[in-house]
């Protein structure tokens, strides 16, 4: 599997994420072989949030309690986690004041049975954040040896430079949706001032290129996801032009269409890390196979056509 330095710190990461969101109703024995099964594979990054399993922590608890990991084993793996949803649903909102990020990360910390986060994100972007608090949190937790690097999910550059403004810790990673057929952030940028074309039009205000400029690695989620939230393309019969260009580049390396999906994101240059939602071993596995397969330009254009975009 393919490593590389995450953003602006001293960590070497795999390029494939595992994203742990859907293990809070799985029992012991499969978490563990779910955890195993990507550690075996080279996935020594987990990633989590506090609002993942249903309840707050739920998720985080039901790692720390499935794997009752030692700290020698702890020291050996990369913990992500997030904060800022609060009550996820339509009474919703978000929060990035200075006592909700101090209380969230206290409950990881306690839910994860750990005594630093690794990565922490903000996970979605507060509209009415105080800049000035963020970092004040961002201090407090990193002086006591909490938190060791920080960054943001699904924010544009200029939320990211507001928060740059006032935060001294580097922001490291920038988790956002990409698949091969949602994937505005590469999309955008291959058809630039076209005025007729919707794929023209810019959803993140460049939000690719300002990551590679600034050293911040994305992240992304939903790697196998149609849409915003209406399933897989793998197998659907609605991108039957994409499934089969995915099984025929799949059987040239010997691989599953999971791993050339997988493929085509970690083959850009960005250094991309794909989070994997997958509670299956068996899918790890697949996608883990094509997360060092070099896709030919040809190959790599051909399949992003496939996926519904132009190539001008």
């Amino acid at each position: 599997m393919k490593t590389f330095t995450l953003g602006q710190t001293a960590l070497t990461v795999p390029n494939i994420v595992a994203g742990m969101m859907r293990i809070a109703n799985m029992d012991d024995a499969d978490i563990r072989a779910l955890v195993n099964t990507a550690i075996d594979q080279g996935i020594t990054f987990f990633d989590h949030a506090d609002i993942y399993g249903g309840s707050l922590h739920r998720s985080e608890h039901r790692f720390a309690d499935a794997l009752q990991w030692t700290p020698a084993q702890r020291a050996e793996v990369i913990l992500q986690t997030k904060c800022g949803i609060v009550n996820v649903g339509p009474q919703g909102y978000f929060d990035f004041s200075h006592d909700h990020i101090i209380e969230s990360v206290e409950a990881s910390l306690a839910a994860l049975r750990t005594d630093y986060i690794d990565i922490l994100l903000l996970h979605r972007p507060d509209t009415l954040v105080e800049p000035e608090e963020v970092a004040q949190a961002f201090d407090e937790l990193e002086s006591a040896g909490k938190v060791r690097n920080f960054g943001v999910s699904n924010h544009t550059p200029g939320q990211i430079e507001l928060l740059r403004k006032y935060v001294r810790q580097p922001l490291v990673a920038n988790q956002m949706q990409l698949s091969m057929t949602h994937s505005p952030l590469i999309a955008q940028g291959i058809a630039a001032n076209i005025l007729t074309q919707e794929q023209s039009v810019s959803r993140d205000n460049g939000l690719l290129d300002y990551c590679r400029l600034n050293g911040i690695t994305i992240q992304a989620w939903s790697p196998f996801q149609a849409g915003f939230s209406n399933g897989v393309f793998l197998g659907n019969p609605e991108y039957p032009e994409l499934n089969a260009a995915l099984e025929r580049v799949a059987a040239k390396y010997g691989v599953t269409p999971m791993g050339i999906a997988t493929a085509w994101i970690t083959r850009h240059p960005a250094n991309i890390q794909v989070v994997l939602g997958t509670t299956s071993p068996g899918r790890v596995k697949e996608a883990v196979a094509g997360s060092d397969i070099p896709l030919t330009r040809a190959e790599w254009y051909e399949l992003f056509r496939m996926a519904g975009h132009m190539i001008p």
